[in-house]
């Protein structure tokens, strides 16, 4: 199994445009480093290493910004790229999300403003969303396309193992994990509302 590499935008190159725009939004929601660090639990050091560009958040990091900072998660994929045709995107015109733990995200949705949004979610082996569970305001189902993913959602007494063809579906608020527990890549097409 081999991803289709599309990337067009460097892993340094969004990693700066995603500090900026959690600087940004954590200034214009007038919040302080210390308040925003308690409110996600995390550091006022990690945090400010995040915001210049120097840390990688994980997905259950990326998580617990956007709730505290009240906006979806997906809020993190709006950079505007120019499209020929509003209603289709193109390899060359998607938002990429590199993510600590391996994990890298894709926003293959047109736009934003639509009912949901989807992701093409890359899993390097032995990826990983974070340790602690998240939780998104949006409802989110999945379809695994390559390789596999584990997935632990509370209240369930036991992980669940997901191949190719096999897809899930959460509920909004859902608190959730997921990983890649191969030496094989994975891929999900995720969609979120």
């Amino acid at each position: 199994m081999k991803f289709i590499e599309i990337y067009f935008m460097t892993p340094q190159e969004e990693l700066a445009t995603l500090a900026a725009l959690i600087h940004d939004l954590r200034k214009h929601k007038k919040l302080t480093l210390a308040q925003l660090a308690q409110k996600i639990e995390r550091s006022v050091g990690f945090l400010s290493q995040v915001e210049r560009g120097l840390s990688r958040p994980t997905v259950a990091d990326l998580t617990a910004i956007s709730h505290a900072l009240d906006v979806p998660t997906t809020y993190f994929y709006s950079q505007p790229k120019p499209k020929a045709v509003d209603w289709i995107t193109r390899p060359n015109e998607r938002r990429t999300v590199y993510y600590a733990n391996g994990i890298t995200d894709i926003l293959v949705s047109p736009s934003m403003n639509g009912a949901f949004s989807m992701l093409d979610s890359l899993l390097a082996p032995g990826a990983n969303s974070g340790e602690q569970t998240m939780s998104d305001r949006a409802e989110q189902a999945g379809f695994v396309l390559e390789g596999e993913l584990t997935l632990w959602v509370e209240g369930e007494a036991d992980s669940v193992t997901l191949g190719p063809g096999d897809s899930f579906h959460l509920a909004s608020f859902a608190h959730c994990r997921y990983a890649n527990l191969t030496d094989l890549p994975a891929r999900v097409l995720w969609v979120y509302n």
